[in-house]
């Protein structure tokens, strides 16, 4: 038997990372599968949807300001706001064709 966060599901879920973001360099790529397996809402999920939610929070947090607008006493939802262009530029730069919209929950169950 597996484990759900095991070389299987590991494997299933950097496939769907590797199509979903073509350019995504490797190293990036690891540090959202290790977020994906990390955490307890993503790591049970559909590869696809994991991939993609993990690659969101990913560029939320990596690649904008997101967390100094938190810091700054922002909402969550307000920051989000904020960031959303910059982070559909690095989703856009990684290959991937899917954007963030402003209707959707932007990144699974990440608190911040």
């Amino acid at each position: 038997m597996h484990r759900p966060d095991g070389p299987t599901r590991r494997g299933a879920v950097a496939a769907a990372l590797a199509r979903l973001a073509p350019r995504l360099p490797a190293f990036e790529a690891g540090a959202v599968l290790d977020r994906v397996l990390a955490s307890p809402g993503l790591r049970r999920g559909r590869p696809e949807a994991s991939a993609w939610l993990g690659l969101v929070a990913y560029a939320r947090h990596v690649c904008t300001d997101y967390d100094d607008l938190l810091d700054e006493g922002y909402d969550r939802d307000s920051a989000r706001h904020f960031v959303r262009d910059d982070i559909n530029a690095a989703l856009a730069g990684w290959g991937v064709a899917r954007r963030v919209s402003g209707e959707e929950t932007e990144g699974g169950d990440d608190p911040a």
